[in-house]
């Protein structure tokens, strides 16, 4: 009954989100702006990541995760705002889709 449960629970996502809590660049695409972040979650779709302002949904933009390990690349993504909502703490919460990794 038990593996009943794991499975059927596991089977609601295609991937299974990790946390990540580490820092994050965006750099935004005709735009010398870049911002740092912070990275919340990650899964073979999508991130969310916490920033100081609000992005608007459908925008785009480059992220680059560094490696901890040297022997690693950093992770790099172009994603696109699909939600943005602000947090207690007068941040912002931005889901993203993983469009490619170039």
């Amino acid at each position: 009954m038990m593996n009943s449960t794991i499975r059927d629970y596991s089977e609601k996502r295609d991937f299974i989100r990790m946390k990540v809590d580490t820092e994050i660049s965006l750099t935004f695409e005709n735009s010398d702006n870049t911002m740092t972040a912070i990275c919340r979650d990650l899964s073979g779709t999508g991130m969310l990541i916490e920033t100081n302002e609000s992005l608007p949904e459908g925008s785009e933009f480059n992220t680059s995760l560094p490696s901890s390990n040297e022997a690693f690349p950093s992770f790099e993504t172009k994603v696109k705002v699909i939600r943005s909502r602000p947090t207690e703490n007068g941040n912002f919460l931005i889901g993203t889709e993983i469009l490619n990794m170039p």
